[in-house]
Protein backbone atom coordinates (compact mmCIF):
# COMPACT_ATOMS: atom_id res chain seq x y z
CA UNK A 1 0.00 0.00 0.00
CA UNK A 2 1.42 3.50 -0.93
CA UNK A 3 1.45 6.34 1.44
CA UNK A 4 -0.97 8.19 -0.74
CA UNK A 5 -3.85 5.62 -0.42
CA UNK A 6 -2.97 5.35 3.21
CA UNK A 7 -3.75 8.73 3.59
CA UNK A 8 -6.54 9.25 1.22
CA UNK A 9 -9.38 11.52 2.23
CA UNK A 10 -12.75 9.65 1.71
CA UNK A 11 -14.86 11.73 -0.74
CA UNK A 12 -18.35 9.95 0.01
CA UNK A 13 -20.52 10.11 3.88
CA UNK A 14 -20.88 7.03 5.71
CA UNK A 15 -23.89 6.39 8.20
CA UNK A 16 -21.68 6.72 10.80
CA UNK A 17 -20.79 10.42 10.21
CA UNK A 18 -25.02 11.34 9.79
CA UNK A 19 -25.16 14.81 12.19
CA UNK A 20 -27.19 13.55 15.49
CA UNK A 21 -29.12 16.57 14.59
CA UNK A 22 -31.49 14.68 12.25
CA UNK A 23 -32.37 12.29 15.07
CA UNK A 24 -33.62 15.56 16.62
CA UNK A 25 -35.99 16.34 14.04
CA UNK A 26 -36.85 13.00 13.26
CA UNK A 27 -38.51 12.81 16.83
CA UNK A 28 -40.69 15.55 16.45
CA UNK A 29 -41.45 14.54 12.80
CA UNK A 30 -42.78 11.66 14.48
CA UNK A 31 -44.80 13.38 17.08
CA UNK A 32 -42.70 12.78 20.23
CA UNK A 33 -41.09 15.53 21.97
CA UNK A 34 -37.15 15.59 22.85
CA UNK A 35 -36.17 16.35 26.02
CA UNK A 36 -32.94 17.86 27.14
CA UNK A 37 -31.05 19.49 30.27
CA UNK A 38 -29.72 22.90 30.68
CA UNK A 39 -25.75 22.53 30.96
CA UNK A 40 -24.59 25.34 33.13
CA UNK A 41 -21.26 23.40 35.27
CA UNK A 42 -17.63 23.47 33.43
CA UNK A 43 -17.06 19.85 33.86
CA UNK A 44 -17.83 17.59 30.67
CA UNK A 45 -18.40 15.08 33.00
CA UNK A 46 -21.50 16.53 34.32
CA UNK A 47 -22.33 15.77 30.44
CA UNK A 48 -21.08 12.83 29.72
CA UNK A 49 -23.59 11.49 33.04
CA UNK A 50 -26.79 12.81 32.22
CA UNK A 51 -26.76 12.88 28.31
CA UNK A 52 -27.32 9.24 27.79
CA UNK A 53 -30.67 9.92 29.84
CA UNK A 54 -31.50 12.51 26.87
CA UNK A 55 -32.36 13.29 23.39
CA UNK A 56 -30.18 16.30 23.86
CA UNK A 57 -28.27 19.02 25.74
CA UNK A 58 -28.35 22.52 25.92
CA UNK A 59 -24.69 23.97 26.82
CA UNK A 60 -25.23 27.32 28.22
CA UNK A 61 -22.83 29.88 27.04
CA UNK A 62 -24.73 32.81 27.17
CA UNK A 63 -24.48 32.63 30.98
CA UNK A 64 -22.15 30.22 31.96
CA UNK A 65 -18.67 30.79 32.37
CA UNK A 66 -17.60 28.57 29.47
CA UNK A 67 -14.41 28.91 27.18
CA UNK A 68 -14.26 27.39 24.08
CA UNK A 69 -12.49 24.16 25.35
CA UNK A 70 -14.99 23.75 27.83
CA UNK A 71 -17.64 23.90 25.15
CA UNK A 72 -15.72 21.27 23.07
CA UNK A 73 -15.60 18.94 26.25
CA UNK A 74 -19.04 19.23 26.51
CA UNK A 75 -20.11 19.17 22.39
CA UNK A 76 -17.55 15.71 22.21
CA UNK A 77 -19.11 13.95 25.75
CA UNK A 78 -23.20 14.75 24.04
CA UNK A 79 -21.69 13.03 20.53
CA UNK A 80 -20.60 9.86 22.77
CA UNK A 81 -23.68 9.38 24.10
CA UNK A 82 -25.63 9.84 21.35
CA UNK A 83 -27.07 12.76 21.90
CA UNK A 84 -27.77 16.47 20.23
CA UNK A 85 -25.40 19.13 21.45
CA UNK A 86 -27.11 22.67 21.05
CA UNK A 87 -25.04 25.28 22.52
CA UNK A 88 -26.85 29.08 23.38
CA UNK A 89 -24.11 31.68 22.38
CA UNK A 90 -23.75 34.72 24.22
CA UNK A 91 -25.07 37.36 21.16
CA UNK A 92 -25.88 37.10 17.34
CA UNK A 93 -22.24 37.25 15.69
CA UNK A 94 -20.87 35.03 13.93
CA UNK A 95 -17.50 35.80 15.34
CA UNK A 96 -18.91 33.75 18.32
CA UNK A 97 -21.06 31.08 16.21
CA UNK A 98 -18.09 29.94 14.24
CA UNK A 99 -15.89 28.32 16.22
CA UNK A 100 -18.76 26.83 18.50
CA UNK A 101 -19.90 25.13 15.14
CA UNK A 102 -16.69 24.38 14.31
CA UNK A 103 -15.85 22.13 17.06
CA UNK A 104 -18.96 20.49 16.47
CA UNK A 105 -22.14 21.90 18.61
CA UNK A 106 -25.30 20.57 16.06
CA UNK A 107 -27.05 23.36 16.08
CA UNK A 108 -27.26 27.00 18.18
CA UNK A 109 -29.84 28.81 19.96
CA UNK A 110 -29.44 32.63 19.67
CA UNK A 111 -30.63 34.99 22.47
CA UNK A 112 -33.17 38.16 22.19
CA UNK A 113 -34.13 38.11 18.46
CA UNK A 114 -36.43 41.05 17.91
CA UNK A 115 -36.78 41.07 14.06
CA UNK A 116 -36.65 39.72 10.92
CA UNK A 117 -33.28 41.00 10.26
CA UNK A 118 -31.73 39.52 13.72
CA UNK A 119 -33.17 36.05 11.80
CA UNK A 120 -31.37 36.59 8.36
CA UNK A 121 -28.24 37.66 10.66
CA UNK A 122 -28.39 34.28 12.50
CA UNK A 123 -29.20 32.15 9.71
CA UNK A 124 -26.03 33.60 8.09
CA UNK A 125 -23.88 32.99 10.45
CA UNK A 126 -25.02 29.79 10.89
CA UNK A 127 -24.95 28.66 6.89
CA UNK A 128 -21.92 28.28 4.36
CA UNK A 129 -22.43 30.16 0.93
CA UNK A 130 -24.87 30.35 -0.86
CA UNK A 131 -27.01 29.91 1.88
CA UNK A 132 -25.39 32.22 4.57
CA UNK A 133 -21.73 33.41 5.12
CA UNK A 134 -20.35 31.10 7.15
CA UNK A 135 -16.32 30.63 6.75
CA UNK A 136 -15.33 27.57 5.92
CA UNK A 137 -13.20 25.82 8.61
CA UNK A 138 -15.26 22.47 10.48
CA UNK A 139 -13.19 20.27 12.49
CA UNK A 140 -15.61 17.31 14.26
CA UNK A 141 -18.12 17.82 11.73
CA UNK A 142 -15.87 17.21 8.96
CA UNK A 143 -13.90 14.31 10.40
CA UNK A 144 -10.95 16.48 11.27
CA UNK A 145 -10.50 16.88 7.31
CA UNK A 146 -11.71 13.64 6.26
CA UNK A 147 -14.95 14.99 4.63
CA UNK A 148 -15.60 17.85 2.27
CA UNK A 149 -16.68 19.19 -1.11
CA UNK A 150 -20.16 19.99 -2.26
CA UNK A 151 -22.35 17.11 -0.60
CA UNK A 152 -20.41 18.09 2.82
CA UNK A 153 -21.24 21.86 2.46
CA UNK A 154 -25.07 21.23 1.58
CA UNK A 155 -25.59 18.39 4.59
CA UNK A 156 -24.20 20.61 7.12
CA UNK A 157 -26.38 23.54 5.66
CA UNK A 158 -29.47 21.65 5.88
CA UNK A 159 -28.66 19.82 9.36
CA UNK A 160 -27.55 22.95 11.49
CA UNK A 161 -30.22 23.69 14.19
CA UNK A 162 -30.63 27.41 13.89
CA UNK A 163 -32.99 28.34 16.97
CA UNK A 164 -33.99 31.50 17.85
CA UNK A 165 -34.93 32.74 21.17
CA UNK A 166 -37.97 34.82 21.33
CA UNK A 167 -38.02 36.44 24.84
CA UNK A 168 -38.90 40.28 23.96
CA UNK A 169 -42.05 41.44 23.46
CA UNK A 170 -40.84 43.11 20.09
CA UNK A 171 -40.41 39.41 18.81
CA UNK A 172 -43.77 38.56 19.78
CA UNK A 173 -45.53 41.11 17.36
CA UNK A 174 -42.43 40.50 14.45
CA UNK A 175 -43.13 36.66 14.54
CA UNK A 176 -44.68 36.04 11.61
CA UNK A 177 -41.73 38.08 9.97
CA UNK A 178 -39.45 35.95 12.05
CA UNK A 179 -41.05 33.19 10.65
CA UNK A 180 -41.19 34.29 7.35
CA UNK A 181 -36.91 34.11 7.05
CA UNK A 182 -35.95 31.16 5.32
CA UNK A 183 -33.60 28.60 7.53
CA UNK A 184 -34.86 29.01 10.83
CA UNK A 185 -34.87 25.86 12.68
CA UNK A 186 -37.31 26.44 15.46
CA UNK A 187 -38.09 28.69 18.40
CA UNK A 188 -37.43 28.54 21.61
CA UNK A 189 -39.32 30.53 24.41
CA UNK A 190 -37.53 32.77 27.27
CA UNK A 191 -40.27 33.67 29.32
CA UNK A 192 -38.00 35.14 32.16
CA UNK A 193 -36.79 37.90 29.93
CA UNK A 194 -40.03 38.17 27.54
CA UNK A 195 -41.95 39.01 31.13
CA UNK A 196 -38.88 41.63 31.76
CA UNK A 197 -39.89 43.07 28.73
CA UNK A 198 -43.32 43.50 29.46
CA UNK A 199 -42.51 45.02 32.77
CA UNK A 200 -43.25 41.93 34.41
CA UNK A 201 -39.85 40.61 35.08
CA UNK A 202 -40.12 37.21 37.82
CA UNK A 203 -43.84 36.53 36.67
CA UNK A 204 -43.19 34.25 33.88
CA UNK A 205 -46.46 32.99 34.64
CA UNK A 206 -48.32 35.97 34.29
CA UNK A 207 -51.29 36.30 32.16
CA UNK A 208 -49.95 38.72 29.59
CA UNK A 209 -46.69 36.25 28.87
CA UNK A 210 -48.83 33.44 28.91
CA UNK A 211 -50.82 35.39 25.98
CA UNK A 212 -47.61 36.38 24.41
CA UNK A 213 -46.12 32.34 24.76
CA UNK A 214 -49.46 31.11 23.17
CA UNK A 215 -49.14 33.88 19.89
CA UNK A 216 -46.06 32.21 19.29
CA UNK A 217 -46.78 28.50 19.62
CA UNK A 218 -49.72 29.42 17.57
CA UNK A 219 -47.96 31.64 14.94
CA UNK A 220 -44.68 28.82 14.97
CA UNK A 221 -47.23 26.09 14.51
CA UNK A 222 -49.01 27.65 11.33
CA UNK A 223 -45.85 28.35 9.24
CA UNK A 224 -44.84 24.53 10.28
CA UNK A 225 -41.82 26.05 12.60
CA UNK A 226 -40.69 24.16 15.29
CA UNK A 227 -41.52 25.81 18.78
CA UNK A 228 -39.48 24.67 22.28
CA UNK A 229 -39.44 25.93 25.64
CA UNK A 230 -36.68 26.35 27.93
CA UNK A 231 -38.01 25.99 32.02
CA UNK A 232 -37.75 24.78 34.79
CA UNK A 233 -37.69 20.91 36.41
CA UNK A 234 -41.38 21.02 37.77
CA UNK A 235 -42.70 17.88 35.93
CA UNK A 236 -46.29 18.89 36.10
CA UNK A 237 -45.48 22.31 34.27
CA UNK A 238 -43.24 20.80 31.45
CA UNK A 239 -46.08 18.82 30.92
CA UNK A 240 -48.21 21.35 30.64
CA UNK A 241 -46.50 23.21 28.16
CA UNK A 242 -46.31 20.04 25.75
CA UNK A 243 -50.33 19.70 26.30
CA UNK A 244 -50.07 24.05 25.05
CA UNK A 245 -47.87 22.72 21.75
CA UNK A 246 -44.31 23.03 23.05
CA UNK A 247 -42.27 20.61 20.96
CA UNK A 248 -39.35 20.38 22.68
CA UNK A 249 -38.72 21.19 25.80
CA UNK A 250 -35.33 21.51 28.29
CA UNK A 251 -36.34 20.63 31.63
CA UNK A 252 -34.23 22.88 33.80
CA UNK A 253 -30.42 22.89 34.39
CA UNK A 254 -28.02 20.79 36.03
CA UNK A 255 -27.88 22.80 39.14
CA UNK A 256 -31.37 23.03 39.63
CA UNK A 257 -31.68 19.14 39.30
CA UNK A 258 -28.75 18.66 41.52
CA UNK A 259 -30.57 20.87 44.13
CA UNK A 260 -34.11 19.25 43.55
CA UNK A 261 -32.24 15.72 44.83
CA UNK A 262 -30.41 17.04 47.42
CA UNK A 263 -33.25 18.87 49.01
CA UNK A 264 -35.81 15.80 48.41
CA UNK A 265 -33.66 14.00 49.92
CA UNK A 266 -32.04 15.75 53.17
CA UNK A 267 -36.00 16.71 53.70
CA UNK A 268 -37.46 12.92 54.01
CA UNK A 269 -34.51 12.42 56.38
CA UNK A 270 -34.43 15.34 58.30
CA UNK A 271 -38.12 14.46 58.82
CA UNK A 272 -37.58 10.50 59.78
CA UNK A 273 -35.81 12.19 62.45
CA UNK A 274 -37.81 14.24 63.64
CA UNK A 275 -40.61 11.47 64.22
CA UNK A 276 -37.95 9.15 66.15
Amino acid sequence: MTRRTLFAMPALLSAQDAPLAHRFRRKMESGEVPLGVIISFNDPAVTDALASALDFVWIDAEHGAMSLPIIQGHVMAARSRNATAIVRVAWNDPVIIKPILDLGAEGIVIPLVRTAEDARRAVAACKYPPDGERGYGPRAPANYGRLSGPEFVKRTNDSVLIILQIEHIDAVGNIEKILAVPGVSSLVIGSNDLSGSLGLLGQPRHPRVLAAIERVIAAAHKAKVWVGIGIGNDAAVIKEWIAKGMQWVSMGSDVALMLTGLNTVARDVRESLRKR
